[in-house]
């Protein structure tokens, strides 16, 4: 029988030295620790109003991007548009056009044309008189398609600075959409409308500053909102995915989300780089011809919510 005294009183076995690099036992590598507690990022299909790009030039300059005639490769700039096409049909969106106006060379950025939440939709009214046509445009096709359209009293340039997440409306002003939009909207949709103020004319639109990634979470740049504003962001997304200037510049901010997979401007490396981390799937699509109008992937991009 085995002496209980000796038992107790001998030298422990030694203990085998970790492997370089190996951390501490009972600590979880932070790779497993994003895999456990993330849930995963589930899609959801949607459908989009676009508008080809046949008429698109810049001829007039009406925010910081864009240079009187500036020379724009509308060849390159109708392929780039059909491969944004094409990536939302690939991944199960549905995609309905919009006819293109003589004369409207900003047409083709959709998104300004409208609000549509709930199948209700809250028309335009252009800050610049270039682009006022196009909201007559926009209304035809959305009533020919069986919506009721509310026409605002005051300066609205719809989804650019009139943003979904969730059951809040984020609402832009500062260099287009006013304040007193923001208020219709709120009584027309009856949803909590926050306005927010933008400080940089190079972000002109909500939508050039923010995006939605989901119905709980948003990405935005900082540098773009006034500092009230700024508060009101940082209470209301604590997990907000942070943008650098220069990827917000690069229109990385312009971009389309389903929930999943991210349609993102392929220059906007670092954002790429993050929303991976954040367990997105990126969809780089280049509209770079775009930029020189100061639009990109969202602007082109009208959701119709139902």
């Amino acid at each position: 029988m085995p002496d209980p005294v000796s038992a107790l009183t001998r030298e422990p076995a030694p203990v085998e030295p970790a492997p370089a690099g190996a951390l501490p036992v009972g600590v979880v590598p932070e790779e497993a620790v994003r895999t456990i507690v993330r849930p995963p990022r589930v899609p959801r299909p949607r459908r989009y109003l676009l508008c080809e790009p046949l008429h698109f030039e810049v001829r007039y300059a009406i925010n910081a991007w864009m240079r009187d005639a500036a020379p724009v490769d509308r060849a390159l700039a109708q392929r780039q548009w059909a491969t944004l096409v094409q990536a939302y049909r690939d991944h199960g969106h549905t995609v309905e056009t919009v006819e293109p106006v003589a004369d409207l060379p900003d047409m083709v950025f959709a998104a300004n044309s409208a609000l549509v939440v709930g199948g209700r939709v809250f028309g335009s009214h252009f800050h610049a008189p270039e682009r006022r046509p196009e909201s007559a445009a926009y209304e035809a096709w959305f009533r020919a398609a069986g919506f009721d359209v509310r026409a605002p009293k005051s300066v609205c340039e719809g989804e650019g600075d009139l943003v979904p997440v969730g059951g809040w409306i984020l609402a832009g002003t500062g260099f287009r959409t006013t304040r007193e939009t923001h208020r219709e909207v709120q009584e027309f949709l009856g949803l909590p409308t926050i306005s927010l103020q933008l400080v940089d004319p190079y972000f002109y639109h909500l939508d050039t500053a923010l995006f939605p990634l989901d119905d709980t979470n948003v990405a935005y740049y900082p540098g773009a909102f006034s500092r009230g504003s700024l508060e009101v962001l940082r209470r209301l997304f604590p997990e907000a995915v942070i943008a650098t200037r220069e990827d917000a510049m690069a229109f990385g901010l312009n971009s389309v989300s389903d929930g999943c997979h991210v349609f993102v401007a392929p220059q906007a490396e670092g954002l790429i780089e993050q929303l991976a981390r954040h367990g997105y799937v990126p969809v780089p699509v280049d509209l770079s011809e775009f930029h020189k109008a100061g639009g990109g992937i969202k602007c082109c991009t009208q959701e119709v919510r139902p």
